[in-house]
């Protein structure tokens, strides 16, 4: 997948599909911004800030957002439970509560 390509799908992702079978599946989130939040926390293993300059989509390297579009393309499919993914997002952002 080129940049460009890949790009085009993070943004089909997270603007378009993810948020529009959110409610009927419970996923936590309904807003673009915390299922890109979500992804990016994920595939690198911290709140993406940390590591990535904004936009991440444009500055984030091939490697990563490829890895963030893969978790979203598993929770879309059913194979990664995005609100594992989300609990893992906060919890590494210390918003966690035990």
């Amino acid at each position: 997948m080129t940049r460009e390509e890949l790009e085009a799908r993070w943004f089909a992702l997270t603007r378009e599909d993810m948020p529009a079978v959110a409610a009927e599946r419970g996923w936590p989130v309904r807003f673009d911004h915390c299922f890109q939040r979500i992804l990016l926390d994920n595939a690198v293993g911290r709140p993406w800030r940390e590591v990535i300059a904004a936009p991440a989509y444009r500055e984030a390297p091939d490697e990563v957002l490829a890895q963030a579009v893969a978790l979203g393309e598993a929770a879309l499919a059913g194979s990664a439970d995005l609100a594992a993914l989300n609990r893992r997002s906060l919890d590494l952002r210390g918003k966690l509560r035990a």
